[in-house]
């Protein structure tokens, strides 16, 4: 099949409202404290501004990709895309706390909907020689519009001075929301979607509910949510394994499952290349949270100059991750590994750093360690992306990619639970008895802790996959000898 001519404008434009999406995970954490005083909330009700979002776009993706699958990827990415620029307008003309609280979460879900369709578009438009470029743009996306958020944030509140400059960080998404849903319509090529149009309506809500059950202690955990809702974590087990022996039972029967269990079982390198990126998540989209914490909290910077001191890591990651696109087909699961020890490294080195350098020079100090951390994670998330969908077929495309993606928002979710748990426990405020760059150093070295568990998942799967290759090629010949 020749490949469409104008797939890497629609890359573009798809990259670019992913962006916009993926960065409101992140950007709102700035304007907490002006939108708090100015809708006069409560603490626990800002954090929903946040969690909120995180939520209801975990909750979402795979049931996104499965209806972009079905009734077709222009058509889903161009109705969340429109559901996500009123939700924004919606946010920023709030005049109370619950009505921003509701229309964070009805942007969540448009945003869930919308994000597998980017990796969908991206296997249905390009074929196994270019794809590894794409989804190196792709994971440069992820991983700028991950660390960016604060930057972007500070410098919006920057120019939007006064009680009501929060709501710029919502209204920005209109016009370019706007802008990228008419080159959508444009340039977006239309399909018809490859998969059964039978919805699964008992799969889809327990694995909602599984979701829900693991993310609801850890979004509110500021508030005490761990200590509240920890039996939600055994619920989740038992919903878990619900869903898959009601997922089993649908494919025995003939039906269309939510999630086909076949898809991990028969798909090489896609059920570690999920394990993986849930594990990486969780070690690192914490880190960004804890030296925000850190350099505002601890050492007194602007929130821009706290989303300036991340910039290194921002720029290695994206320059790597389009750089690693490239070197994929050739060095496959080895670029993960390679690129999972650049992260440790670099994190390590960070801590150390910190605790060494002088407060007023912690910036600077800082910017080695986070730069060789970027750069190393510029290998990890692309790779992997490409290697976990490589062999999906292109018809289970979007839900293959909603799982991977719920993958990592759970990870993020425990990550940003975890490391400022820890940073606070170390520190006990400014008040405490520990200075800050122990605390940071001690929240750094968790981050070190758990990106190595995914690199010895990344470690383990190059080992099967380089058997499965001397498989293959021992088969070969035996089959040509007996033609």
């Amino acid at each position: 099949m020749t490949p469409d001519p104008g797939r890497w404008r629609a890359l573009a434009v798809t990259l670019a409202a992913g962006f916009m999406v993926l960065l409101d995970v992140t950007i709102v954490a700035v304007a907490l404290p002006s939108l708090q005083s100015d809708l006069d909330a409560t603490a626990p009700e800002v954090q929903w501004v946040v969690s909120g979002y995180t939520l209801t776009f975990a909750l979402t993706l795979v049931v996104g990709g499965r209806l972009g699958d079905a009734w077709g990827r222009r058509r889903m990415f161009v109705a969340a895309l429109a559901g996500f620029v009123a939700c924004s307008t919606l946010a920023g003309l709030a005049p109370s706390i619950e009505w921003l609280v509701a229309a964070r979460l009805l942007q969540g879900v448009a945003g869930g909907a919308l994000t597998p369709q980017n990796t969908g578009l991206i296997q249905q438009l390009f074929d196994r020689a270019e794809r590894g470029r794409a989804f190196g743009l792709f994971g440069g996306t992820v991983g700028l519009a991950t660390a960016l958020g604060p930057v972007i944030g500070g410098g919006i509140l920057s120019v939007a001075t006064g009680e009501d400059g929060w709501r710029w960080i919502f209204w920005v998404n209109v016009p370019v929301g706007l802008v990228a849903l008419l080159l959508a319509l444009r340039l977006v090529p239309r399909d018809r979607g490859g998969g059964d149009l039978r919805l699964d309506p008992v799969g889809t809500l327990l694995l909602g509910a599984a979701t829900l059950a693991v993310l609801l202690p850890l979004v509110t955990a500021e508030a005490g949510g761990l200590r509240r809702l920890w039996w939600l974590f055994p619920l989740a087990l038992a919903l878990g394994a619900a869903f898959v022996q009601w997922e089993q039972r649908v494919v025995r029967v003939g039906g269309a499952p939510l999630l086909d269990p076949r898809l991990a079982r028969r798909t090489p390198g896609y059920a570690a290349g999920v394990g993986l990126i849930s594990v990486y998540f969780a070690g690192f989209s914490g880190v960004f949270l804890v030296l925000a914490i850190f350099f505002q909290t601890g050492l007194g910077l602007s929130p821009l100059e706290s989303g300036l001191a991340v910039t290194p890591f921002s720029v290695g990651s994206a320059v790597m991750a389009v750089v690693a696109g490239r070197l994929v087909g050739r060095f496959g699961r080895l670029l993960t590994v390679v690129g999972l020890l650049g992260v440790v490294a670099g994190f390590a080195a960070t801590a150390g750093l910190l605790v060494l350098a002088p407060p007023e020079q912690a910036v600077w100090w800082a910017a080695p360690g986070l730069l060789l951390a970027g750069l190393g994670g510029g290998f990890v998330i692309s790779p992997n992306t490409t290697m976990t969908l490589a062999n999906v077929p292109v018809e289970a495309g979007g839900v293959a990619s909603g799982t991977l993606q719920t993958g990592q928002r759970v990870g993020g979710a425990i990550g940003t639970a975890l490391l400022p748990g820890l940073f606070y426990v170390v520190w006990g405020g400014p008040d405490g008895g520990s200075e800050p760059t122990r605390a940071v150093a001690a929240a750094l070295g968790g981050a070190v802790v758990v990106v190595c568990c995914a690199l010895v998942v990344a470690v383990v799967d190059r080992r099967a996959d380089l058997r499965r290759r001397s498989a293959e090629e021992h088969e070969e010949p035996a089959t040509a000898g007996a033609r």
